[in-house]
C-alpha cells in the first residue's frame, strides 16, 4: 500500500513540511538540543519560551521518531492530492494550532514541573491525519500472519502506534491532542473544511517555496472534480506504462462508490478499476496520474 504516485508529485506542501521538519531536527540534533525541545509548564507559563511553541511543531526529539514521523507524513501526502494544496495547508494550520492549544491547556491543568513533559514534533498533524486515513482510505488487500488478520493499512497503523508510544506519556499526550484536532476538522467545526487561503496569500507563499516547487507542475485538483475525468484520460495516463491485464470481472459497486466518494467520475472509476484488476489503490493511482496530464 502506498500514498499514490511515487515522490511528491502534486504534493508540494507535504514536501515542504517534510524537508522543514527534517532540517530542524538535524539542526537541533547537531547542537545537542533535540531532547530539550519538548514543552513543559515552566516553558509556557513561567519562562514564556515562545520559540519552543513554534519549534515543537516541526522538530522531532530523536532519530527513531524522525524516521517514523517522516514516513507517515510522506504517506499522508495522498490527502493533499485529494483536497488540493490550498485546503491541505488549512488542514495543517488547523490541526497543528489546535493540537498545540490543547497541549497548552493540558500543561495548565497538570501543572507538572517535569522538564519536557511533552515531546516535540508534528504529532498534531500526523495523528490528525489518521482520522481521514481511517474513514476514507479503503482496505484493498487482507492477509493472515500466524493466524492474525492484517490488511494493507496495518503497516501505517503499526508505524503510528510505534510513534505514539515512542516516548510513552510524553508522546501519547500530543498524539491524542492530534486525534482530537483531526476529529474536529472532520466534524467541520466553523466550516473549516471549506476554508481556503486567499489566492494572493497562496501566491505569496508559492514564491517563497523551494525551487523544486515551481509552477511547472499542475496544481493539485480539489476533491470536487466529479465529471472532469473521462475514460480517455485514464487510457492516456497508461500509455507510458506497460499494457496491464484488464480484468474481465466487473468491479464491485462498493469499489466504484469508494472512488466516486473521492470525487472521481463514475465511468472513469469503473474503467480504472478494470485496468487495475479491481485494486482500489491502484485504480486511485491511475486516476490521480490521469489528472496530472
Amino acid at each position: 500500500m502506498n500514498g499514490g504516485p511515487s515522490g511528491f508529485h502534486n504534493a508540494p506542501v507535504t514536501k515542504a513540511f517534510v524537508i522543514t521538519s527534517a532540517l530542524f531536527t538535524v539542526f537541533f540534533g547537531i547542537q545537542g538540543r533535540s531532547s530539550k525541545l519538548g514543552l513543559s509548564y515552566q516553558d509556557i507559563f513561567e519562562k514564556f519560551r515562545v520559540w519552543k511553541l513554534i519549534m515543537s511543531n516541526f522538530a522531532f526529539s530523536s532519530t527513531p521518531e524522525l524516521m517514523f514521523g517522516l514516513y507517515l507524513l510522506s504517506y499522508f501526502r495522498v490527502f493533499e492530492r485529494q483536497i488540493g494544496s490550498n485546503k491541505y495547508s488549512v488542514f495543517i494550520l488547523f490541526s497543528g494550532a489546535l493540537s498545540l492549544l490543547l497541549e497548552v491547556v493540558l500543561l495548565s491543568l497538570l501543572k507538572d514541573t517535569t522538564e519536557n513533559l511533552l515531546t516535540s514534533g508534528p504529532y498534531g498533524l500526523i495523528f490528525a491525519s489518521f482520522i481521514p486515513f481511517y474513514l476514507d482510505i479503503p482496505v484493498s488487500t487482507r492477509f493472515r500472519v500466524f493466524g492474525v488478520n492484517f490488511s494493507d493499512k496495518s503497516f501505517i497503523y503499526l508505524a503510528g502506534v510505534q510513534l505514539l508510544l515512542s516516548s510513552w506519556k510524553r508522546s501519547i499526550f500530543p498524539g491524542v491532542c492530534g486525534i482530537i484536532a483531526g476529529s474536529l476538522y472532520r466534524l467541520n467545526i466553523l466550516g473549516i473544511r471549506k476554508a481556503k487561503f486567499p489566492e494572493f496569500v497562496a501566491s505569496f507563499f508559492s514564491r517563497l517555496s523551494l525551487p523544486s516547487f515551481s509552477s511547472s507542475s499542475p496544481p493539485a485538483p480539489s476533491r470536487n472534480i466529479v465529471g472532469t475525468i473521462s475514460p480517455n484520460t485514464v487510457r492516456r495516463a497508461e500509455r507510458s506504462q506497460p499494457p496491464p491485464m484488464v480484468s474481465s470481472v466487473e468491479p464491485s459497486e462498493e469499489a466504484i462508490t469508494t472512488l466516486v466518494s473521492m470525487g472521481f467520475d463514475r465511468n472513469a472509476a469503473r474503467q480504472a478499476l478494470l485496468h487495475a484488476r479491481n485494486d482500489v489503490n491502484a485504480a486511485t493511482n491511475i486516476l490521480l496520474e490521469a489528472q496530472s496530464h
